[in-house]
């Protein structure tokens, strides 16, 4: 079995480790990479409604992403346009994912 990894782009700073032989991310894995690294490069504890507070309590609309202006995490996937999953794609040159 070959052991050699591959990280891609975002994943490097997440610590996400790809298998070297894996085929081509998904759109839906793209997207879920951005939204770790959103989430990852957020000060607080609240950059998403679904994140719980320090009290545990859910951020819910105390969340960065539900107040105007100041920080705008990516934290649903309709965050991310197909733009940005391209833009992904070409910047660490990746292929679009086979259809199966």
């Amino acid at each position: 079995m070959d052991t050699r990894f591959k990280v891609w782009g975002w994943g490097l700073m997440l610590g996400a480790v790809i298998p070297w032989a894996a085929a081509a991310p998904t759109d839906a894995e793209i997207r879920a990479l951005l939204i770790q690294a959103s989430i990852a490069a957020y000060p607080g504890n609240c950059p998403c409604p679904y994140n719980v507070a320090r009290n545990g309590s859910r951020c819910g609309k105390r969340s960065a992403w539900n107040r105007a202006g100041g920080y705008a995490p990516l934290c649903f996937d309709s965050d991310i346009t197909d733009t940005q999953v391209a833009e992904y794609r070409q910047k660490h040159g990746l292929a679009k994912a086979r259809a199966q």
